[in-house]
């Protein structure tokens, strides 16, 4: 199979010498043609100067074709040295022949359109004849031929160093516009092998250049997805293996009479199983939204709707641990077109992660207000709050911080994850900041602010 880089040579190569034949040709050409009519113009000077000495001499123009006669004998005195290289035609004032040629014959009358193409011949401003040149194949003498032959060869040689030239120059800037690309097949080879470490280095900021940061993007992401893939994978089995363990520890003791049959170990078996089934269904959604497939039926309800019917479902909860959770609703919002249940269950993972992390006497705020023709609903919490390069991580799934926000409890470690599926899937976006003290003074600890953002409806 020809290469890339071997097309690009032949082309360079075929453009190369096409112009240089082309070059060659016109050159050698004009060159000829601009030879000859210099020769023509000199002879036709010469000899219109011995004709006007002629009839200035004689008084007119009998005897003149001697002229003619006499060039070709170089020992006749008076015009030996004129040898016109293409024939002529005098004829005088009025347009007859004077000298007749294989053209015209003496008396004949010259056409009025031929005329006008002569040259006029004058004496104390008066005309006296025209000279009529005949076209005819060029024969030079032998210095007159050499110098035409001689400025050929120039020519074909230096068409010969310019296709020289064209190739090599074709070879380089075949080489160096194939560079990029042979890096990029090398590169594409190494990742369908498994290296997903590969880059390639950007020369550029053509489109070449383009290509090799998307390569470069792509390898990144791909690396990245398959890291992800391979923790979530190790993470879905530890999560798996925890209630399984628990279930199936249980129920052996209990069968082989280690443990009583009693109302607690088997209680423990079924919140086992639940949060099992707990996970499973997460994983079920997640699957849903990644294809795309995730049923949503929207519906047009108000903001604070939403917050008021989520807010007593954490009524007991929140006065368990004594914390405070409050709504900070603007007034006059317009409405949001979204599935009610799906975004409840989105704002009861996040108060989840929030109820969590909050220490006792803390607060929660639940807030909803417009920012331009956006609806942002908030959850924010007095936690002990995240470093910076977790706040984007945050929503992946099963992921862990080292701080206090590790998950110990009995959560999937999907809830935030979901519920970024969720918001997307509405057209809307999810995202966290370290929110500022609740109240000046305060020393309560910086805690995280979960924001959904969504269209108003229109």
């Amino acid at each position: 199979m020809r290469s890339i880089s071997s097309k690009l040579i032949l082309a360079f190569l075929s453009i190369g010498i096409a112009s240089v034949a082309i070059l060659f040709t016109t050159a050698r050409s004009n060159t000829r043609s601009e030879f000859v009519r210099f020769l023509s113009d000199q002879t036709k000077k010469d000899i219109i100067e011995q004709l006007s000495i002629y009839h200035l001499k004689n008084g007119s123009w009998d005897g003149v074709e001697r002229i003619f006669l006499l060039s070709k004998d170089p020992q006749q005195p008076g015009f030996g040295e004129i040898q016109p290289f293409q024939p002529f035609t005098l004829a005088d004032e009025n347009g007859n022949v004077i000298i007749s040629n294989e053209r015209y014959k003496v008396g004949d009358r010259v056409p009025e359109s031929d005329l006008t193409l002569g040259v006029p011949i004058t004496e104390d401003g008066k005309l006296i004849g025209i000279l009529l040149p005949m076209r005819a194949p060029f024969e030079g003498k032998p210095r007159e031929v050499e110098f035409i032959e001689s400025t050929n060869r120039t020519l074909l040689y230096g068409a010969l160093m310019a296709a020289i030239i064209a190739l090599l120059l074709g070879i380089f800037l075949s080489r160096t516009l194939t560079r990029p690309i042979r890096e990029l097949t090398r590169a594409t080879h190494a990742v369908s092998q498994g290296d997903l470490s590969q880059q390639v280095p950007i020369r550029s900021n053509d489109e070449l250049g383009e290509l090799g940061k998307a390569f470069n993007k792509m390898s990144t992401e791909l690396s990245r997805s398959v890291s992800a893939r391979k923790q979530m994978t190790a993470d879905i089995a530890h999560e798996l293996r925890t209630p399984l363990s628990l279930i199936l520890g249980h129920a052996e003791a209990v069968h082989d009479g280690v443990l009583p049959p009693t109302r607690e170990n088997f209680e423990i078996i079924r919140e086992e199983a639940a949060r099992l089934e707990h996970l499973v269904n997460d994983l079920r959604i997640l699957s849903l939204a990644d294809a795309g497939e995730l049923t949503i039926s929207p519906q047009t309800i108000a903001p604070q709707r939403l917050l008021q019917e989520v807010a007593p479902l954490y009524q007991y909860q929140t006065q368990r641990k004594n914390i405070t959770l409050e709504l900070d609703i603007t007034s006059h919002l317009p409405t949001i077109e979204v599935d009610p249940g799906r975004m409840t269950q989105v704002l009861t993972n996040i108060l989840d992660n929030a109820l969590h992390h909050t220490p006792e006497g803390g607060r929660i705020i639940l807030g909803a207000k417009q920012v331009d023709d956006q609806i942002e609903l908030s959850v924010q919490d007095t936690g002990p709050g995240l470093e910076a390069e977790d706040l984007d991580r945050i929503f992946e799934r099963f992921y862990r911080t080292d701080s206090s926000r590790q998950r110990e409890d009995g959560g999937s470690g999907l809830g935030l994850a979901i519920a970024r599926s969720i918001v997307h899937a509405h057209g809307g976006q999810l995202s966290a900041e370290t929110s500022t003290r609740l109240s000046p003074g305060s020393e309560a600890g910086i805690g995280l602010k979960i924001t959904v953002t969504l269209p108003k409806k229109s």
